[in-house]
């Protein structure tokens, strides 16, 4: 009876963990500017990827890192994304903004695309535009 319990036990723990992590991927990278100034304690670095599929819908995000900054740049980041999540066809992209107080400091303007086929190279660089 004991077994039992234990393996009805173990099972229930397994199934409220979650995805597991052998099924995610990951995208890793960092964040820089090219401006000589150091960045308040308070800034907050948000990364996201995203499906831009659509250009007349909003984007779709896959996978968004979110906190304060710890340090100055280069800034590290890592997307935790659901490959079952990416669709054949579909155009996916980085971005990536700082903000103190609600208020935009840098974000990135380029396009960084990724194909999330296992090609893209990591660690990503994605530069940052101060906003003015």
């Amino acid at each position: 009876m004991r077994a039992i319990a234990l393996v009805f036990a173990t099972s229930l723990l397994t199934a409220c963990a979650g995805p597991s992590g052998e099924h995610m991927r990951q995208l890793q990278g960092e964040v820089f500017y090219l401006q000589r100034m150091t960045l308040p304690v308070d800034a907050v670095l948000s990364v996201s990827l995203q499906d831009v599929s659509l250009a007349d819908a909003p984007s779709l995000d896959l996978a968004r890192q979110q906190g304060k900054v710890n340090g100055q740049v280069p800034l590290s980041f890592r997307l935790d994304y659901d490959p079952a999540l990416v669709e054949p066809g579909h155009s996916y992209a980085v971005s990536a903004l700082i903000e103190l107080e609600g208020k935009l400091l840098f974000i990135s303007t380029e396009r960084h695309s990724v194909k999330l086929d296992g090609s893209d190279p990591q660690p990503l660089r994605i530069k940052l535009d101060p906003v003015r």
